[in-house]
């Protein structure tokens, strides 16, 4: 599943790696990769292998799942198309509260002690998706942990996620995706090093 999904997303150009011309993200890292989950939501084909996955995943490692809630924006369709398939209710956690009407910032209905899991596209740093899940615990959810598309597998993002006591369950990761970009000449055994290198120096 790992390598499928990887090469999936270089199929379709959802993810970018240029390790002689990195981006910046919004942290300001400057990164060999770029993932744009957002576009597989345009490729119906990859949209149903990557939902099914996270439905997949909800099963197998969350059983006692009642409610999945996405990350604002990115997460939102991925968890309702998601939810569907699981005949689960689902919502969403705002980046911040409204600033009018009722002020909310988790959207949808969550009962007191609701198991639920969070559903993301990409995780980097963790940060954004710690934010989600502290503001779900606060709302007295029980978080059973994350499900997402992709994880680079940071060592920073792995220590916050073991820090916060919630577990994350990607349908692919860097390690997957750069031994499929290889294999497919995207880029060369070289590139794939110096990508490497740079997750595991972060």
């Amino acid at each position: 599943m790992e390598k499928q999904i990887a090469r999936e997303l270089l199929s379709i150009g959802a993810v970018f790696l240029r390790p002689d011309e990195p981006f910046t993200w919004a942290s300001g890292i400057q990164s060999p990769i770029y993932c744009d989950n957002r576009l597989t939501l345009s490729v119906p084909a990859v949209r149903e292998k990557i939902e099914r996955g996270l439905a997949a995943l909800v099963k197998e490692h969350f059983p006692g799942c009642e409610v999945l809630m996405g990350t604002s924006t990115a997460g939102i369709a991925h968890a309702a198309i998601t939810a569907t398939l699981l005949n689960l209710p689902m919502g969403y956690v705002r980046s911040e509260a409204k600033s009018h009407g009722r002020a909310n910032r988790i959207e949808g209905r969550l009962e007191p002690g609701a198991r639920v899991v969070v559903v993301e596209d990409l995780l980097s740093t963790g940060g954004s998706v710690l934010d989600v899940v502290e503001a779900l615990r606060e709302a007295g959810a029980q978080v059973l942990g994350i499900v997402s598309i992709f994880t680079y597998g940071l060592r920073k993002g792995i220590e916050r996620l073991n820090a916060a006591r919630v577990v994350n369950h990607s349908l692919s990761n860097l390690d997957a995706l750069v031994d499929v970009a290889v294999q497919e000449e995207y880029i060369t055994p070289l590139q794939k090093q110096q990508i490497l290198n740079f997750r595991n120096n972060l």
